[in-house]
């Protein structure tokens, strides 16, 4: 397929640029084939059953953006894209001359970096300090917001770009079908028999990279670190065993569970993975997905399009736009349903 197969026209005012006034106060568009039905995302409650599993991703965002300047006084500014360590990173560097090995940089006034060495097009920065990196990015990095955000950060962002259960520090981006729950609604779904498991996937900012080819089989996708508990293989077999759906809380959560059954049966572990769903996978784990809407042209609308359709998707989008969803991180949600060619066996 070809990258301009997976285009659409989408007016700049849908793009969210800030979360909805309340957590929770979004839509909900349900596809199911061709059958498209709208609703509130408080609603999602009614689409599941005791004994279906959500599997939510308990990653939580790092305040990656750093800003400083070199010894020379050039800025720099720097995405932590991975912590490997409590005082090594690899980064996204933007300077007006890139930093050679050896050269010293000062974040924020206080805290100093080496960069060690390129690696690819990151730079691993090693921080000098005592301090673990963790807690210099808490105490003086920003949250770095997708780029289709044409703001700067605020203190909203700092709650509301952030899932109600995030645990495990590493994501440099939100896995944002998250963001809709409220703690509320997670008792309430507990109270009514549904289980709740958790992945771990920590974003990467190659999430927003663009696809630069056009024959679509060409794309390197980047690599994200994932988890996946024991316990979480067991609730999701044994839904499975007892004819329950397994429903992914976002594209992340399904690229994790998917990952991980690439061998046909879903194993615990914890790896690397660069998984590219595209037209023609066959899903082996996942029977619902609740995701919010992609961008034209990327990586995630394909990967939607494998689970529900293409032409299911072309016709949802095509309503989203003219019923004015709000679209991408902080916009409004769909619940899609597998189409069965895409299922195993």
């Amino acid at each position: 397929m070809q990258l301009s197969d997976f285009d659409y026209h989408l007016p700049e005012h849908l793009i969210a640029q800030h979360p909805p006034e309340r957590r929770g106060g979004s839509r909900l568009l349900h596809v199911d084939g061709l059958h498209l039905e709208d609703r509130l995302f408080s609603d999602l409650p009614a689409f599941l059953q005791a004994g279906d599993v959500l599997v939510f991703n308990d990653t939580r965002v790092i305040k990656a953006r750093l800003y400083g300047e070199k010894d020379s006084g050039g800025k720099v500014e720097a995405l932590i894209e991975r912590v490997e360590n409590e005082h090594e990173a690899l980064a996204h560097v933007r300077a007006s001359k890139s930093p050679k090995p050896g050269t010293r940089i000062l974040f924020a006034g206080r805290w100093q970096a080496e960069m060690v060495e390129r690696v690819g097009e990151l730079f691993r920065l090693r921080f000098l300090d005592d301090e673990n990196l963790f807690d210099i990015l808490e105490a003086s990095g920003k949250l770095p917001l997708p780029p289709y955000i044409a703001r700067d950060t605020d203190g909203e962002d700092d709650e509301r770009y952030q899932t109600v259960y995030a645990r495990e520090r590493g994501a440099v981006a939100a896995p944002t079908a998250g963001l809709h729950f409220t703690e509320d609604m997670l008792t309430m779904l507990e109270a009514a028999g549904v289980r709740l498991a958790y992945v771990t996937l920590h974003v990467g900012a190659g999430t927003f990279q663009p696809v630069r080819v056009d024959n679509i089989a060409e794309h390197k996708m980047h690599s994200e670190r994932y988890e996946i508990s024991q316990a979480t293989v067991d609730v999701i077999d044994a839904a499975h065993a007892a004819g329950r759906r397994v429903v992914a809380v976002g594209t992340t959560s399904m690229r994790a569970l998917e990952s991980a059954a690439r061998g046909g049966v879903l194993a615990a572990g914890r790896g690397e993975t660069d998984i590219f769903i595209t037209p023609g996978f066959r899903f082996n784990v996942v029977d619902r997905l609740l995701t919010n809407f992609h961008l034209p042209k990327s990586t995630l609308l394909m990967l939607v399009s494998a689970f529900a359709g293409y032409d299911e998707m072309r016709a949802a989008y095509a309503h989203a736009v003219a019923a004015e969803y709000r679209f991408f991180s902080y916009g409004d949600a769909m619940l899609l349903e597998r189409k069965e060619a895409a299922c195993q066996g």
